[in-house]
């Protein structure tokens, strides 16, 4: 009769605890991302409202190349289709909800400046 050792490893659990840690926090993250920009979204209309609207009519986009606007375009579909799959998945993929983070955060980027760029103009 021998001493026996018996060995636990947790390097098995340990990845797994911190992917389940990661997809929790993912999704926290993604619905605060989302919410902040929509909220933003809404309160950056207010200002448009209160500048003058003939300024704001003959507002026009002009681009060199027709091609600059498949950018914005892509993120936006983007955007969509990756809040709508999220919302449907109720935020349960993990890689999901950190592409939905980002791409918020980048469009979030761009709104900002087109909004200031918008705004610079309308405003006297």
């Amino acid at each position: 009769m021998g001493n026996h050792v018996i060995k636990i490893s947790i390097s098995p659990i340990l990845p797994a605890f911190i992917y389940f840690r990661m997809m929790k926090s993912g999704s926290l993250v993604a619905k605060i991302v989302v919410r902040l920009f929509l909220l933003l979204l809404i309160l950056a209309i207010v200002p448009l409202y209160q500048a003058d609207s003939s300024k704001l009519h003959s507002l026009y986009f002009v681009t060199p190349h027709k091609w600059i606007l498949v950018f914005p375009c892509l993120l936006i579909g983007g955007f969509i289709t990756l809040f709508v799959g999220c919302t449907v998945q109720k935020y349960s993929k993990a890689d999901w909800n950190w592409l939905l983070v980002l791409n918020t955060i980048v469009l979030a980027a761009y709104c900002a400046t087109t909004y200031i760029r918008v705004l610079q103009l309308v405003k006297p």
